[in-house]
């Protein structure tokens, strides 16, 4: 069932808004729609969200690194021999 919903919002907000479903060819409505119909609508992210969800996914399908061929114990034991300048 379809029904009214009335929004206060600033003019240049309305105006975006319209714009932007102009360029998706639906109506501001159906835009509406669309967000909150999914089961779980994920909120908007920014171009850096994006960038580091991509990054994350590539990480994910990365080769895990080898394994240090010292143990900690050497590492940590060669770390306090160093002698700093």
């Amino acid at each position: 069932m379809k029904t009214k919903l009335t929004l206060t919002v600033e003019k240049e907000i309305v105006e975006k808004a319209k714009l932007k479903a102009a360029s998706r060819g639906i109506s501001l409505s159906k835009m509406f729609e669309e967000i909150f119909e999914k089961e779980n609508p994920e909120v908007e992210k920014t171009p850096e969200q994006f960038a580091a969800a991509r990054f994350l996914e590539r990480l994910k399908r990365e080769a895990p690194i080898k394994a240090l061929e010292k143990s900690d114990k050497e590492l940590i034991r060669e770390h306090r021999n160093k002698k700093y300048v």
